[in-house]
């Protein structure tokens, strides 16, 4: 995987088709995955298996990894960490689609260069591989067959809400997800007034979204303290819980906080959150599904998930 620093285009000087009408978009329904990088993957299976509760189960696309179900349908794909590979340990984001092949073929008519070929998992899921212009590998999933959940599982939360990325240049990938795939506005927010950190768009044709955390000018965060650690809190991904309080007492009556976590504490988006983190760094956000007090920033202009 090429590093989150290197702005690796990969699409078109333009976004419309070379002659006819473009074909018509395939829902984007939602999240399907994040794909993680480990250093120590018996350390990786206590967090996400024990402290996170999610069902373990083999991973179909590559035999070295393993996924980590918090339902039937979402996930955590954990897997070796490559000796090359630099300080990020983001290895793909992934949405669902009603259409692999559509979705596709879409994106090829659009002027993206899609260079992977749809692929086929036992279970009939669908999927293909495409990086978004700042180089991270983004992946579209038409969902096979729901696995059967673990009886011994106990997934503090059944939804993945958000993913959230390193963002070098807001307009650039706006191209990607907001004028090709049909990502919208739901919230943006910062920790000073006068900056924008965080720009959260939700998927076309769902509630689930991707939070652009943006670094360099215009926000509260330089490029020049992005160092490891930083950014496994820009790369994460979000757990809705119903209640923080319940869901915090939990982690702690039954000694699964990770080692390092923080909160809970009121987000600038006026939803609870709180959060954990891998042994590798990556941030695990929980966060409750709704407001309870006024975000500061912008007012959300897209109804919040549900459990």
């Amino acid at each position: 995987m090429k590093t989150l620093f290197i702005l690796a285009p990969v699409v078109a000087c333009g976004w419309t088709t070379a002659l006819g009408a473009a074909p018509q978009r395939p829902a984007i329904t939602g999240i399907s995955h994040i794909c993680v990088y480990a250093s120590n993957l018996e350390a990786s299976d206590r967090f996400y298996a024990n402290d996170l509760g999610a069902a373990k189960a083999p991973d179909p696309q590559d035999p070295k990894g393993t996924r980590y179900y918090f339902s039937p349908t979402q996930y955590v794909e954990v897997l070796p960490l490559p000796a090359t590979q630099d300080i990020s340990r983001m290895a793909c984001v992934a949405y669902n689609t009603a259409d692999a092949g559509g979705l596709q073929r879409y994106l090829r008519a659009s002027g993206v260069s899609v260079t992977d070929e749809v692929h086929q998992d036992p279970d009939g899921a669908q999927w293909f591989n495409v990086k978004d212009p700042e180089g991270n590998e983004v992946q579209f999933v038409q969902p096979g067959r729901p696995i059967t959940m673990a009886a011994g599982a106990k997934p503090i939360g059944t939804r993945i809400i958000h993913m959230g990325y390193l963002v070098h240049n807001r307009a650039t990938e706006d191209r990607f997800y907001k004028d090709v795939l049909g990502f919208r506005p739901y919230w943006f927010g910062a920790k000073q007034p006068d900056r924008v950190d965080w720009v959260s768009q939700q998927v076309p044709d769902g509630r689930d979204w991707l939070e652009y955390m943006l670094v360099g000018e215009g926000s509260d965060t330089p490029l020049s303290k992005v160092d490891q650690r930083q950014l496994g809190v820009l790369n994460h991904f979000s757990i809705g819980v119903r209640n923080m309080e319940e869901a915090v007492t939990t982690l702690i009556g039954e000694d699964r906080l990770s080692p390092r976590h923080d909160g809970p504490q009121m987000g600038r988006d006026g939803k609870w959150q709180a959060n954990l983190y891998d042994p590798d760094g990556t941030r695990v956000e929980l966060m409750e599904f709704q407001p309870v007090t006024k975000p500061c920033c912008s007012p959300f202009t897209a109804d919040s998930p549900v459990d």
